[in-house]
């Protein structure tokens, strides 16, 4: 499972969101995300800030424990997982959680087509 960090910019104000994909995926940061934030400019957010805004180390950002104001965007695809490793915090482990349980995390909103394959 990959879990990025998003930074959408609207009107000089910054919003940060979590995307939840499954590893043969990417997230449509450009599309799906910038659109369902309602931002003129989404991209990854910078290492630095997102260490500081959760207290987790970058390699191991994890879903649960996010701050209260960001969205956790979960690919639909993602529910089909009956096991899913995700972050913990720290890099050096993981855990593994059903990916259905992703969809109930405070703040979760299921969306088809967050997830695009990679080739």
């Amino acid at each position: 499972m990959n879990c990025v960090v998003v930074a959408a910019k609207r009107g000089g104000q910054v919003r940060m969101a979590a995307c939840l994909v499954r590893a043969s995926a990417r997230a449509d940061v450009n599309g799906v995300v910038r659109r369902r934030m309602g931002a003129r400019k989404a991209s990854f957010a910078r290492q630095d800030e997102v260490v500081e805004a959760t207290g987790m180390e970058y390699g191991g950002i994890t879903p649960i424990g996010l701050p209260g104001d960001w969205p956790i965007l979960v690919d639909s695809a993602v529910l089909e997982c009956p096991h899913a490793v995700i972050g913990s915090g720290v890099r050096r482990s993981k855990l593994i959680v059903p990916g259905a349980a992703l969809a109930d995390l405070p703040g979760a909103e299921v969306i088809e087509g967050l997830g695009v394959p990679v080739e």
